[in-house]
């Protein structure tokens, strides 16, 4: 068994990677973004994926802008995985309409 040291740091940007290579598509690229506030910075995260870009949810403090990747690999995956509410997702688009 795996100890928790070993596992993954980054387990939604592993399983978006993962499953854009399984759909032979191109790999998601992320970009990270910042909003001066006050005397502070607030940073969150973007990924492009199969030519869509997601937000992250949150903002992060700049020591957790990992924790800002995969809040935004999470919105993918779930995007690209038909597991989000989004309308203009792959699996709930319908043509003609």
């Amino acid at each position: 068994m795996a100890s928790k040291a070993n596992a993954s740091k980054t387990p939604w940007q592993d399983s978006l990677e993962s499953t854009c290579h399984g759909l032979q598509i191109a790999a998601p690229v992320f970009q990270i973004v910042s909003d001066r506030r006050g005397g502070r910075t607030a940073w969150s995260s973007r990924v492009t994926v199969y030519g869509v870009t997601h937000d992250a949810r949150f903002w992060y403090d700049g020591k957790h802008v990992n924790n800002a990747k995969e809040d935004a690999a999470e919105v993918a995956y779930k995007w690209l995985n038909g597991s989000s509410s989004n309308p203009s997702s792959p699996s709930t688009t319908r043509s003609g309409w």
